[in-house]
């Protein structure tokens, strides 16, 4: 009995799983498992499968489980078939809800369709009765619809033939009223009926009408190329054109020259626009820039008509447009090179700016906004570049003017003149460049808010390359540097190569200037540039330029003490009774230096230097035996021992220091003139030979100027021992040596300055 028990829960349990399977498997086939599959395949998870084996399934649990595992899980599978009966259990009742609602729905179906087969029956017995009617209705009625149907067609045709008739007349009413449209609309209409009967029925209509088209073809052609019309209507007249198959492209091109014509007279009329405002009162500036504006919205009207009528022109008007900012750019340009102020070329920009965004709010494919921002960076560095350079020239004909007008002019105050010039010009020019990049950069114009950075750059490069050039050109002007490619501007005013030691001295005291107040000043301004190398640059040019001036103005000197030497023959000299004339052309020379140094150079520090030997004697050592009362004597061996006794004493002496640094003060500059030239006598009295009569003349020459140069130089001490050098190396290359009696050195030197003093009120 137990085993026919367990048969019918076992086929119970299978079919219940079955069924679950069936509903839980989306393709039973992809989890199914072969019933022969070998055991060593089988696991767990088979337990969801069609081809499940329970004693398997068991073996396997058994050997991977122990028994707190198994009766885990018999809990887990009791709770698992518990919910799967509650499951099947909930789709039986709503399986069988839809069974009973399906079977309500058929029965009300098979009630609702009872009778309707009668009716449709009706229905089609009135269908077949309605359609034999309607054909016999068509049946009598054919012949008359095919008789109305022919006499309708004859009434159009009719109507066409008339049509052309009255084509010429109504031709010339269109063109009467200026409706070109339908005059347009009416000929095209019958362009098939002439084409097809043009030269035999309707010739004289065809003839008529063409004459009548002609008219209106040149009206549309005069509505094109009028102004006064607007850009619909001289769009819709190339329409019409194109309908009458005119050739529209010779329209374009006149079109476009007569747009390239208008481009170039407002070129023509924006060249006047910075010299109207700088030279004209508001009202005049005002009138221009109206007469401008609406100039350039009458080309933009112009440009926005031409790309409606033409819509494949966008390439062709961007390059058109493109030379309108071009064309104002170069007209900058060539204002520039006239040195155009800062307020001129702000409002030529605010020109072009508001012309370049009136443009590209009609092409806008043009890209002016760009084009314009890249010529405006070119033009402004242009600009900045050339105010640099006239301020240089500024400069260079400030001190140029003034310098060649030194001839015939009192000297020193042409040279106080060209200086004063000359620092105005740097400083003043200076100040004035600034304030004009000030009032660029000040302006709220979009054009230059978006170059401002560049700007300030270009204006501090600028500084640094303005100071090196304008330190080249004061070398230009001096002579000492003549720099390949120079620009010939620079060398306006200088006559070859003749230059001014007045002009020298100038730029030497300008160089100071420059270092000492001039860059200051700027670098006061906020203006970044290298203000260390440029004052470096300057002193080292200001102290070149005055050593060039000491050289230029010591070698006309040698050239007068040359000619003194070279000329006359000491050897047979006469004795002499007065002083030598070239001891006045020395002193007139030194006189000229003192009054162009005095006028130039400042006055530095009030101090004598004079020489003392080692007993604190103020009187020079060398100058000694000659002075002594032994020299009088007529025995040329004692002379010839004092000239021993000399060289002696030079070995003794109290070491002096003859040439210092030059200083940029009137007592050190003419010192060192007076120094040089003493040198220089001293070494052309040594290539000479005299006798006896010549030493006594350069006794008595160097006896003058000792007197008159003793309070002309600043270091007496070093002067006295030049002087007394030129008479020992006199005596030193002299055959006699014997010098005058002192009475006689005093008698003749009185005379001489007793000369100089009557000559002086008369001169």
């Amino acid at each position: 009995m137990g085993v026919d028990d367990d048969v019918p829960m076992d086929d119970k349990a299978k079919r219940m799983r079955d069924l679950l399977s069936s509903f839980y498997t989306p393709d039973p086939n992809s989890t199914s498992v072969p019933p022969n599959a070998s055991s060593r395949f089988a696991t767990l998870d088979t337990i969801n499968t069609t081809s499940f084996d329970p004693d398997q399934y068991m073996n396997l649990l058994v050997q991977k489980s122990n028994l707190e595992g198994l009766l885990q899980r018999h809990v887990e599978m009791a709770a698992e078939i518990k919910n799967l009966d509650t499951d099947l259990q909930m789709l039986v009742y709503e399986n069988y809800n839809k069974f009973v609602s399906a079977t309500d729905t058929i029965k009300r179906m098979k009630n609702n369709i009872v009778g309707m087969e009668t009716n449709m029956e009706q229905l089609l017995e009135k269908i077949m009765s309605v359609q034999s009617k309607s054909d016999g209705v068509n049946t009598s009625l054919f012949e008359k619809r095919e008789h109305i149907e022919k006499l309708h067609r004859t009434r159009n045709l009719l109507r066409k033939v008339q049509f052309i008739y009255d084509l010429p007349a109504r031709l010339a009413k269109c063109i009467k009223s200026e409706a070109y449209a339908d005059a347009v609309k009416y000929y095209t209409g019958a362009m098939p009926i002439f084409k097809a009967y043009g030269d035999s029925s309707f010739q004289d209509c065809k003839r008529a009408s063409e004459e009548a088209i002609a008219v209106v073809t040149t009206n549309l052609q005069g509505k094109v190329f009028s102004d006064t019309e607007s850009i619909q209507a001289r769009a819709e007249a190339v329409m019409l054109l194109k309908q009458l198959n005119f050739p529209v492209d010779n329209l374009k091109v006149q079109l476009f020259e007569k747009l390239e014509q208008f481009l170039v007279d407002l070129h023509l009329e924006s060249k006047e626009i910075p010299h109207t405002s700088a030279d004209q009162g508001n009202l005049p500036e005002s009138a221009t820039s109206a007469a401008h504006e609406a100039s350039i919205r009458e080309f933009s009207e112009a440009v926005r008509a031409y790309r409606v009528i033409f819509h494949d022109s966008e390439q062709q008007l961007s390059r058109l447009t493109r030379n309108l900012p071009k064309m104002h750019f170069e007209a900058i340009q060539q204002h520039i090179k006239k040195q155009l102020a800062s307020s001129d070329l702000v409002a030529m920009l605010r020109i072009i700016w508001t012309d370049v965004l009136l443009m590209d709010g009609v092409l806008p494919e043009a890209g002016l906004r760009d084009f314009t921002m890249e010529a405006a960076h070119v033009a402004i560095k242009q600009y900045v570049a050339s105010r640099f350079s006239h301020l240089l020239l500024d400069i260079s004909g400030a001190v140029v003017k003034v310098g060649n007008q030194m001839e015939g002019i009192e000297e020193e105050n042409s040279l106080q003149a060209t200086l004063e010039a000359g620092k105005k010009a740097v400083v003043q020019g200076s100040m004035d460049v600034l304030q004009d990049f000030r009032q660029l950069l000040a302006e709220n114009l979009e054009l230059l808010s978006k170059l401002r950075d560049l700007v300030v750059h270009w204006v501090q490069e600028g500084f640094q390359d303005f100071f090196r050039k304008l330190n080249d050109h004061f070398l230009l002007l001096s002579g000492k540097k003549y720099p390949a490619g120079q620009d010939l501007n620079f060398r306006e005013g200088i006559q070859g190569d003749k230059v001014l030691p007045g002009l020298v001295l100038v730029l030497a005291q300008l160089s100071v200037f420059v270092e000492q107040n001039a860059i200051p000043r700027i670098t006061e301004v906020r203006v970044a540039f290298v203000p260390a190398d440029i004052c470096r640059t300057f002193r080292a040019a200001g102290e070149k330029f005055l050593q060039h001036y000491i050289n230029m103005r010591t070698q006309k000197i040698s050239v007068v003490l040359n000619k003194r030497f070279t000329t006359p023959n000491w050897v047979k000299h006469k004795e002499p009774r007065e002083v030598h004339m070239f001891v006045d052309l020395l002193l007139q020379e030194l006189d000229s230096i003192f009054k162009e140094v005095k006028g130039i150079l400042p006055e530095g520090l009030k101090r004598k230097h004079r020489r003392t030997d080692s007993s604190g004697s103020t009187t020079s050592s060398r100058s000694n035996p000659l002075r002594d009362d032994r020299m009088v004597r007529s025995n040329t061996q004692k002379a010839r021992s004092q000239l021993l006794e000399s060289h002696l004493a030079k070995l003794f002496k109290q070491k002096m220091e003859i040439f210092t640094k030059v200083e940029h003060t009137q007592e050190s500059v003419i010192t060192t003139i007076v120094k040089l030239c003493l040198k220089s006598l001293q070494e052309f009295v040594r290539l000479q030979t005299f006798n006896r009569s010549g030493f006594q003349q350069i006794q008595l020459d160097i006896h003058f100027l000792k007197t008159t140069l003793k309070d002309t130089a600043d270091d007496e001490a070093a002067v006295d021992f030049l002087l007394d050098e030129v008479i020992v190396a006199a005596a030193e290359r002299c055959l006699d040596p014997i010098p005058l009696e002192p009475s006689i050195l005093d008698r003749l030197t009185q005379a001489k300055l007793a000369k100089t003093r009557e000559q002086g009120p008369t001169s």
